[in-house]
């Protein structure tokens, strides 16, 4: 029996081992661990909502949904060098001071390349909508629900017509 209760409490602890880094995550970090990116909560709540306005929720679940916020900042952590790092997290901070309805100009402008938008601004904005359509057409929901997939080689289809090449 007293095994058991061994066994039992062995179980608690290494649970509460594994729930402990969660638990300790600094208040105001971002909720994806990061190696090179330094982003505080309010700047990743400020990129859900741009990538919301990038891939809005319609009939299909929206950026904020899939968390492609998360997706981005693990891609640009991973997959870009210091130089795009910097340049993303200048234009992450230039947006983050802006308002609401001025994000939404800046979104519009960037994405038209109006001529006074600042150039570290564009190229931030064109890093953000890469990397958001790009997480959501590889996302879950897509693959599953949107995509029809085949195992290769595909179906056989013995009655396609078939010309001949002279």
């Amino acid at each position: 029996m007293e095994r058991r209760l061994a066994i039992k409490q062995v179980l608690f602890l290494a649970g509460g081992i594994i729930l402990l880094p969660s638990c300790l995550r600094q208040e105001g970090k971002a909720s994806v661990k990061l190696k090179n990116l330094d982003v505080s909560l309010n700047q990743e709540e400020v990129l859900a909502d741009l990538s919301e306005m990038i891939i809005p929720k319609t009939d299909t679940p929206g950026a904020k949904d899939l968390k492609l916020h998360l997706f981005v900042l693990k891609m640009l952590d991973d997959c870009y060098g210091p130089k795009d790092q910097q340049v993303f997290m200048q234009g992450l901070d230039y947006v983050s001071k802006l308002d609401p309805p001025a994000r939404q100009q800046f979104i519009f402008d960037a994405n038209v390349k109006k001529p006074n938008l600042h150039e570290d601004g564009y190229n931030f904005f064109q890093m953000l909508k890469e990397r958001t359509i790009g997480g959501f057409l590889n996302s879950k929901y897509v693959m599953s629900k949107l995509v029809i997939w085949e195992l290769v080689p595909g179906r056989y289809n013995g009655y396609f017509p078939v010309k001949a090449s002279i």
